[in-house]
């Protein structure tokens, strides 16, 4: 340890990291060097599997070994008193002095990150009595203010909640309020925002602002949302498999990228002010060797004519309806009395009707606890109603016995929000796949659906030798492209993508959302597409429906939603986009 007078709270000097796999040796980080100057706020973004997470977890010597170790390099901390220490170099029982108080973390996957067996509000209480001497009580008041300050509603009942009772949305915030918990001088936030809506969204952004002007925290901000980078950052450094290809402010490096792939990167993203009816992707960038001008022909020519759209949508009119839902709710118990009678409800999904024609996109938005995933599984019978009814092709949902609703699964399917729980852990990848094909007697025998896994996970994106591995073993954005490979394996009709595409860096995102547009069109395939992300949605939807404490308060063609809202709570999402 020895004294120091730079201006830099971290330095990242040559870090390699690597994991073994069947022996051999992958390069995830190769060799970076950065600086996290004090009270900055550095951007890392690129595509999953990149490298970003795995620089961050080495930062916190969180390295899962084995698979991994950290094979060189040196991360210098300098503390307020302009002592300077190599964190991976110090003991375990030094670094677990710093880790959660002077550098902290907020994690990509909120819903792992929790305990399932702890209430909220102890566990975050927790991480503030374990470095500093007060009281239990004393302790229970600051996760109360964290909770009111990360926007939580009721934090009194969050404080009281296990994990499984909150939303994901909600489930992040209190991960945020733990990371933040002890004012730490470095925060490492690892997609803080990704399962956060655009209102929320936008109050944490402040929030972090805020924290860095209070306490001069130094931030690495990790996020594939260049929106929210663009809002926050001071320097943005781009990461492509392992390296760092480009660094540089965030005002240099968004409005005059220099590396294909930053262009790519920045193009990829949804925009809100056309309609696009492709994507472009990173390969579309790193494999033309064009000129700027020709760069922008490219992108113009992706650009969805405005008659276009007005003419699918008169198409849509005549098409026979697939989904309607008549006077749908879903009530969860909030109060019960002695006897455990429930005395008051919390009226999650109240009182919806609406129709979806063969073929639509229905894009559903709202505020996280608005409803939407609720919704969701209970028009596929995931959750029991507490009134009203659902009908799929003429089918009436809620009336059929076991054996009919498991022949409907095959034709009604789902994506779910959270990847890493939607996967077995000790089941590898091919055979969780493979697994409703069997269940369904889909294909002959089991070769047959082992190249029909393949081609699915080539579809979304991975490669074929993927078949053997473990869930551990991928990115978050890599789950999820397994989880909907997964969910095609069915050859299904109707699919609910409950934010699917949230966990995805925009590259990625941009695949998947071309590749759900393709599936659409080749399978006639009809989607309801749950997401905060109102650049997805304007992307992909045909129509949208806007819900708000369990009600539908607006619903209309995508185009006149997002160009002249009626409502004033849709008003105020559309400025919350960034």
């Amino acid at each position: 340890m020895s004294s120091t007078t730079n201006n830099n709270v971290l330095s990242v000097n040559e870090l390699q990291t690597v994991f073994i796999n069947d022996g051999k040796e992958f390069e995830a980080v190769k060799k970076v060097s950065f600086d996290i100057p004090k009270g900055s706020t550095i951007g890392i973004v690129g595509e999953s599997g990149s490298g970003k997470s795995v620089t961050s977890l080495s930062i916190m010597r969180l390295i899962p070994s084995p698979p991994g170790y950290i094979k060189s390099g040196t991360v210098d901390y300098t503390s307020k008193d302009g002592k300077s220490q190599d964190i991976l170099a110090i003991t375990e029982s030094e670094m677990c002095t710093l880790r959660g108080n002077a550098i902290s973390m907020i994690f990509q996957e909120p819903m792992s990150s929790l305990n399932p067996t702890q209430r909220c509000g102890k566990q975050v209480a927790e991480a503030i009595l374990i470095h500093n001497n007060v009281t239990k009580a004393e302790a229970k008041a600051q996760v109360i203010a964290l909770f009111e300050k990360v926007q939580l509603p009721d934090p009194e009942r969050i404080y009281r909640s296990y994990p499984h009772e909150m939303s994901g949305g909600q489930i992040q915030r209190v991960m945020i309020a733990m990371a933040v918990s002890n004012h730490p001088e470095v925060l490492i936030a690892d997609e803080p925002t990704t399962a956060l809506d655009v209102t929320v969204q936008k109050e944490i952004i402040k929030l972090l602002s805020e924290i860095k002007s209070e306490y001069n925290t130094s931030t690495i901000f990790i996020s594939h949302d260049l929106g929210v980078i663009k809002e926050i950052a001071d320097y943005v450094i781009v990461m492509y498999k392992g390296d760092i290809v480009e660094q540089g402010t965030a005002h240099d490096l968004f409005y005059n990228p220099k590396h294909a792939y930053t262009k790519g990167l920045i193009a990829c993203r949804p925009p809100m002010d056309k309609r696009m009816h492709r994507l472009p992707t990173i390969s579309d960038f790193m494999n033309r060797v064009d000129d700027e001008q020709s760069q922008n022909d490219f992108v113009t020519s992706l650009i969805e004519p405005i008659a276009d759209y007005n003419s699918r949508i008169i198409e849509l009119e005549s098409e026979p309806e697939i989904l309607r839902v008549e006077n749908l709710s879903t009530y969860y118990t909030a109060k019960t009395n002695f006897f455990g009678r429930p005395t008051a409800y919390t009226k999650a999904v109240d009182d919806i009707s609406f129709t979806m024609k063969k073929g639509e996109t229905l894009g559903l938005v709202g505020e996280s606890g608005s409803g939407k995933s609720t919704l969701g599984k209970t028009i596929l019978r995931l959750i029991p109603p507490t009134a009203g009814k659902v009908f799929f092709e003429n089918q009436d949902v809620f009336g059929l016995d076991k054996e009919s609703m498991r022949m409907l699964r095959r034709d009604y399917q789902i994506i779910f929000q959270d990847p890493f729980s939607s996967l077995n852990p000790r089941m590898r990848i091919g055979a969780a796949i493979q697994e409703p094909m069997k269940v369904h007697g889909l294909h002959s025998n089991d070769a047959v659906r082992k190249e029909k896994v393949i081609d699915l996970l080539e579809k979304v994106g991975l490669e074929p030798d993927f078949y053997d591995r473990y869930p551990h073993q991928f990115s978050g954005g890599q789950r999820q492209r397994i989880c909907i490979a997964r969910t095609l394996s069915m050859n299904p009709k109707f699919i609910i993508c409950d934010e699917s595409v949230s966990a995805l860096d925009v590259s990625v995102q941009a695949q998947i959302l071309n590749l759900l547009k393709d599936l659409k069109d080749e399978f006639d395939l009809s989607y309801i597409f749950i997401s905060h992300d109102l650049s997805v949605v304007k992307f992909i939807s045909d129509r949208i429906m806007v819900m708000q404490s369990g009600k539908i308060v607006e619903m209309n063609d995508t185009e006149s939603i997002l160009n002249n809202p009626q409502q004033q709570y849709t008003k105020d999402l559309l400025d919350a986009v960034m």
